[in-house]
């Protein structure tokens, strides 16, 4: 009898995009930055990006880049479009855009910025509204589990740290 080797977890960089049909895990540490994750029910298949900044121009010709959240959505388009999926067929969940230094008094607002990218464009391209955890102080910790389509979130804001 073949002994089954659990899949080895897909950790995201920033920049970093993953959509998969084969299940597994993935996961990212977020501050500023924002994930988007995907997940289709009945398929069982989906994804994670994992981006620093809402957008930047593209050349043309020029592969996209998940750095920039409008071209990280083109990435997530251009995996359903391979898999025969819709967006609206998709649980969505938003995280991260979190005020890495409260206690100064200069404030980017990059991660408020990276945030309302995320909705606008899930919005735009006819995703259903995502569950979130968005905003506030400190960082976070997503996973995502391709085969059941669970998500855990350990969320650091300075007091405490929490599952």
């Amino acid at each position: 009898m073949k002994k089954l080797t659990p899949m080895k977890p897909r950790v995201l960089s920033p920049g970093e995009f993953f959509f998969s049909q084969d299940g597994g895990e993935v996961r990212t540490l977020l501050g500023s930055c924002v994930a988007i994750t995907l997940w289709h029910p009945r398929r069982r298949l989906g994804g994670m990006c994992h981006y620093l900044l809402p957008s930047a121009g593209r050349p043309i010709g020029q592969d996209l880049d998940g750095r920039y959240g409008d071209q990280a959505m083109e990435l997530f388009l251009a995996a359903l479009k391979r898999t025969r999926t819709e967006p609206r067929e998709f649980q969505v969940k938003v995280f991260g855009g979190g005020n890495m230094f409260p206690n100064t008094s200069q404030q980017s607002g990059v991660g408020d910025k990276n945030i309302e990218a995320a909705f606008r464009l899930l919005k735009q391209y006819g995703f259903p509204a995502p569950e979130s955890h968005v905003g506030c102080n400190g960082h976070r910790t997503v996973i995502l589990d391709l085969e059941t389509g669970d998500t855990w979130l350990r969320w650091n804001n300075g007091k405490n740290s929490s599952w």
